[in-house]
């Protein structure tokens, strides 16, 4: 079972989730990418294997900096970064990409804290449904997603490479 979560702002006024009881908690604080977060959000991802050939981790962080950057978040503990998530939304659905958390930092709540803030955001800008993918080697997070309120739909996704 996940440590109890106090939810707090940090001196910016960021969000702060403190984890555990009294001087035990252990505070995490979720904010909006930086460029300074580049080397460690992509160890990461590296770390958590959502690096792919077919994708180019800086190429992909440097193209959300250029379209609603708000929404690329990352969780911050003991001056760690341990987390991310990137959304999206073209008016007509929002979508995540790269929910990551510290294969050591996982089952403590950070991703499912992470999706209700950035739920939230797409909430603000007037998204009626959020989309995402998993890759067929990734079965391991389908039960987190079902446990956040996600349901598989009925669909076949399709794609098609242009760089």
């Amino acid at each position: 079972m996940p440590p109890r979560m106090f939810s707090t702002e940090d001196a910016a006024g960021r969000p702060s989730i403190r984890f555990g009881q009294g001087k035990q908690a252990m505070p995490l604080t979720f904010r909006p990418y930086e460029a300074e977060d580049q080397k460690a959000v992509v160890a990461l991802w590296e770390a958590c294997q959502l690096v792919v050939p077919q994708n180019e981790p800086i190429t992909d962080i440097q193209t959300k900096m250029q379209f609603q950057p708000d929404l690329f978040l990352v969780a911050v503990a003991e001056n760690r970064l341990v987390g991310t998530v990137m959304a999206g939304y073209d008016g007509h659905r929002g979508w995540i990409n790269y929910l990551a958390v510290a294969p050591e930092r996982r089952r403590q709540g950070i991703a499912k804290a992470m999706m209700v803030l950035v739920e939230r955001k797409l909430r603000a800008l007037g998204c009626p449904k959020i989309n995402l993918q998993i890759r067929r080697t990734n079965t391991a997070v389908i039960h987190f997603y079902q446990a956040v309120g996600f349901d598989e739909d009925d669909v076949i996704s399709f794609g098609k490479r242009l760089a």
